[in-house]
């Protein structure tokens, strides 16, 4: 998920399970019928999940599911509007829920029951090599280029997200380069943002969330791209804890939730270290 200011949307999130809607209460799932790990996907959002269980959180629930030696299953719906009333809450009379947890979810996000956070990221600055950025190591040095050269730039961001108030902050609104964070395409992605704008030269800059830069960094091959994470400054909050998402009143499956997160701390941090998502303490400074 690609995450909002004030929250991490799930591009994003950041994402985009943010904007889920409340949908009717129902009775909690009882743990002596679990029969499968059920997790709650955007079919076509990665860096985070895809049908194909090529993302992130498909990875994730993979760890879980072998810790608790069940079968992981999907119940798919694309992250726009109502994502979380049309899977987590999702219940006809009669039947079960399709699914019983959001593998990302930010911290303080009331739609859910939010566990302990598994990590934090933060946005980042991404370029293509090559291309006169190449000396840009950090924000600092990036807005400390000539006032004709970043004049000139397009900076490309997601609508409603820390970027927007970042250009305002520094006087760079008339470089921004808008896109929809939530189109009503649903074989959009976030990642498109840096696979086709950026590498095609339609922007020269982008302000992305952190694990979708790390990912399609990756991915594209060709221009290679340079992320440069962003660090949160006053007035404009970057970085964002991430955790996981079950229905209210569904006490103890949190528990065991929480529990697997610490117990498979080392596969969960595998996980983050190969997708490449740029991970930072709660002051906001990179992790080794």
């Amino acid at each position: 998920m690609a995450p909002t200011s004030p929250l991490v949307g799930r591009a994003l999130q950041i994402g985009l399970v943010l904007l889920g809607l409340l949908g009717a209460s129902a009775a909690p799932a009882q743990e002596s019928e679990r029969k499968a790990l059920r997790v709650c996907q955007d079919p076509n959002n990665l860096p985070f999940s895809n049908l194909a269980g090529e993302g992130i959180e498909n990875r994730l629930a993979e760890v879980f599911g072998r810790a608790m030696g069940l079968p992981v299953t999907y119940y798919s719906f694309p992250a726009r509007l109502a994502f979380i009333r049309n899977t987590l809450r999702y219940k006809l009379p009669g039947e079960d829920f399709r699914c019983d947890i959001v593998m990302g979810v930010p911290v303080g996000f009331d739609q859910v029951a939010v566990t302990k956070p598994y990590y934090r990221s933060t946005y980042a600055l991404v370029y293509a090599k090559g291309r006169g950025l190449d000396g840009v190591k950090s924000v600092a040095d990036f807005l400390a280029l000539p006032p004709e050269q970043i004049r000139k730039l397009r900076i490309g961001l997601f609508d409603r997200t820390p970027a927007s108030a970042w250009l305002a902050k520094h006087g760079l609104v008339d470089q921004g380069v808008p896109y929809l964070m939530m189109s009503p395409d649903p074989a959009q992605y976030p990642g498109q943002l840096l696979e086709t704008e950026l590498a095609a030269g339609k922007i020269d800059v982008a302000i992305i969330w952190g694990p979708i830069a790390g990912f399609f960094a990756t991915r594209v091959k060709e221009p290679q791209l340079q992320v440069v994470p962003m660090k949160s400054e006053p007035g404009v909050k970057f970085d964002y804890a991430m955790a996981m998402g079950v229905r209210h009143g569904e006490g103890d499956w949190k528990q065991q939730v929480e529990q697997l997160i610490d117990g498979q701390r080392e596969g969960i941090q595998a996980v983050l270290r190969e997708f490449r998502v740029p991970l930072v303490d709660e002051g906001g400074n990179p992790l080794p």
